[in-house]
């Protein structure tokens, strides 16, 4: 209950990552924030998920906290950063992990899940659902969404931003409990364009706004979870999810939290992970 998880710099091939691990565990559960997070997003379950017997795994994404930030927006294509959590889990030896990611971290984790699904053994998708389920979400979705466009702006959306103390990204993180420490780390040379980085190498407007491409279907067993205080996604964005899974697909919603439901109702959060972990078994050693 009272582990300390120490965090070390793991040297891969093309950058080197901060990582948090307990080490120690029964089974890996690997954790993958989004923007503008850190490790330091899953806390709250570290500790719930070591206590109840589980290893975890949080690192901080490229050009993410602690983590190296390459220069050039290609650097930032998601792929890059699913080649780097597999390398991590090679390097780590491990080959199967229950597999959970938050905001740009679902989209990370569910393109781990489709190039390699025999590391994952569980999927588990916080706030952001799939792609098509979010493009087929509406007009309330493309208004909720309308900053994915402005971090296109190179250039633009970091002076916008950055202007009067940061006080435009402030508003938009008004509801992260961590904001002030966000806004921290963002202040630090290239930090600010390395973490926009992520949406213009992932996400154009003709993604976004173009006909729906044909999508692969994600292999159960996948759990969503939205939350009801989410300004920045709507429910139907995660519910349709369930098209786009092939096999057991599970939907909870969390009641009076925000977007980054784990540091508002922690305690839920874990509960349902460490629910769905144990309806779906052990994943196998490596």
């Amino acid at each position: 209950m009272g582990m300390r998880v120490e965090l070390s710099r793991v040297e891969l091939n093309e950058v080197t990552l901060a990582v948090q691990d307990s080490r120690t565990g029964r089974d890996p559960v690997l954790l993958v924030h989004g923007f503008p997070d850190t490790h330091d997003l899953w806390r709250h379950q570290v500790r719930a998920l070591n206590a109840a017997g589980y290893r975890t795994i949080a690192p901080d994404l490229r050009g993410f906290g602690a983590s190296s930030r390459p220069e050039g927006t290609e650097a930032y294509d998601p792929a890059r950063s699913v080649a780097d959590l597999l390398e991590l889990l090679d390097h780590l030896d491990i080959g199967c992990v229950h597999l959970v990611g938050h905001d740009w971290g679902s989209g990370i984790a569910q393109a781990l899940s489709l190039a390699a699904p025999a590391r994952v053994a569980t999927l588990s998708l916080l706030s952001v659902g799939n792609l098509g389920s979010l493009l087929a979400a509406g007009w309330e979705q493309r208004q909720a969404s309308w900053y994915m466009q402005l971090f296109q702006m190179d250039g633009l959306a970091e002076d916008w931003l950055s202007r009067d103390d940061f006080a435009n990204l402030r508003e938009m993180l008004a509801e992260h409990p961590d904001r002030e420490e966000a806004v921290e780390r963002l202040r630090e040379p290239g930090a600010l364009t390395a973490a926009l980085a992520v949406y213009r190498a992932g996400l154009s407007p003709e993604a976004m706004f173009g006909p729906l491409p044909p999508l692969p279907s994600l292999r159960g067993p996948v759990l969503g979870v939205w939350s009801t205080g989410d300004r920045f996604l709507t429910e139907r964005s995660m519910t349709g999810t369930e098209k786009y899974v092939d096999g057991s697909w599970r939907y909870e919603r969390v009641e009076g939290a925000g977007h980054w439901l784990q540091l508002d109702a922690p305690d839920r959060v874990s509960e349902l992970l460490l629910d769905f972990f144990a309806e779906h078994g052990r994943p196998p050693r490596p």
